[in-house]
């Protein structure tokens, strides 16, 4: 890989990310995060783009001095064009454009959800990087998906949700629970303390790869619903029982068609990708396969599974190899196919 110097810029949704990749190696990769979304249960994509505004400066400006790197040495500049925040990906996408012209560098547009996948090939995102062909479970508050990489960037969708998405049904969960925003990372850490086993909720029933949790949702909402009038403080005695049972569920329906889709393609290459990737029991079902199917299981570090920068700048890197360059003319887009 060539050693050329890269600057991504990450703003999909509400982070603000800045990184820079010599290569495949990691020289920086800086994140502003926006608490505020938390007073309203959720992102609010008019504040989010108004806090890009504010970050995006900054935290280049520091991604820059962490790596030691000045403005002219930068290669190239890869941005998210999409899918995402409209507002969001507007901000980032038009600091990209403005800065590569005025250091005359190539511009690089990236796809989120490729990113995601990619990270894997960032140098110290796993002790190896997977072989192709390899299956990833792209699971996010955004998107949940099985995708059969077959190469860098020849990716074939094989299943996806059908309504609500693996990282949004653990937050709209968290709100019946009284959780704050984001709820996922609140609810693993519960789950350590509670029994899975203690409440079992339904599971979708679909025939092929494709996933819903929006079932699940309803099935705890109903439970909750009558519990809390037999006992008004229900969840309050009950909590770390609730998130370790409602986590092993969304787990299990998770895992069911990865291995599905593992034995059926005949592939041992399994990887997963993507904010709830970080979740501890997700984490160990993919070890536990590890040593039960015989699988070369790939699970990237904490930092490279949230949105951020690093995943993007090495798709930039990827795609300044092969010289595969946007114009001027680009737009964000919050809808980008994989």
């Amino acid at each position: 890989m060539s050693d050329s110097i890269i600057l991504g810029i990450e703003s999909s949704c509400d982070d603000t990310s800045a990184a820079i990749i010599k290569g495949n190696s990691i020289l920086s990769n800086i994140a502003a995060n926006q608490e505020i979304h938390k007073e309203y249960g959720g992102v609010v994509p008019e504040l989010a783009s108004r806090a890009h505004q504010q970050n995006i400066i900054p935290v280049v400006e520091k991604s820059l001095t962490k790596a030691n790197i000045q403005q002219n040495a930068i290669s190239a500049i890869g941005f998210t064009r999409g899918p995402g925040l409209l507002g969001s990906l507007l901000v980032g996408t038009s600091f990209a454009k403005s800065l590569a012209m005025s250091l005359d560098v190539p511009l690089i547009e990236v796809n989120h959800l490729q990113a995601h996948i990619l990270a894997h090939f960032i140098e110290d995102a796993n002790p190896m990087p997977p072989k192709f062909p390899f299956l990833c479970l792209t699971v996010s508050g955004g998107h949940t998906m099985i995708v059969l990489v077959k190469d860098y960037f020849d990716m074939e969708i094989l299943g996806k949700t059908i309504d609500d998405a693996a990282g949004e049904a653990f937050d709209k969960i968290g709100k019946i629970f009284d959780l704050d925003y984001p709820a996922g990372p609140i609810i693993d850490r519960l789950a350590k303390e509670g029994n899975p086993e203690a409440f079992k909720f339904n599971k979708p029933k679909l025939e092929n790869y494709d996933y819903s949790f929006s079932g699940i949702k309803t099935s705890v909402l109903y439970f909750i619903q009558k519990e809390v009038k037999k006992n008004p403080d229900f969840i309050k005695d009950n909590l770390n029982d609730l998130c370790a049972s409602v986590q092993r569920s969304i787990v299990e329906i998770l895992m069911a068609k990865l291995e599905k889709a593992a034995k059926e393609l005949e592939i041992k290459e399994v990887a997963i990708a993507g904010g709830v990737s970080a979740n501890s029991a997700l984490r160990k079902a993919m070890q536990d396969n590890n040593e039960k199917l015989g699988w070369n299981i790939y699970i990237p570090k904490f930092e490279y599974t949230t949105d951020n920068a690093a995943m993007i700048a090495m798709v930039a890197q990827l795609k300044f190899e092969r010289g595969e360059f946007t114009d001027l003319r680009t737009s964000a887009t919050a809808k980008y196919d994989l």
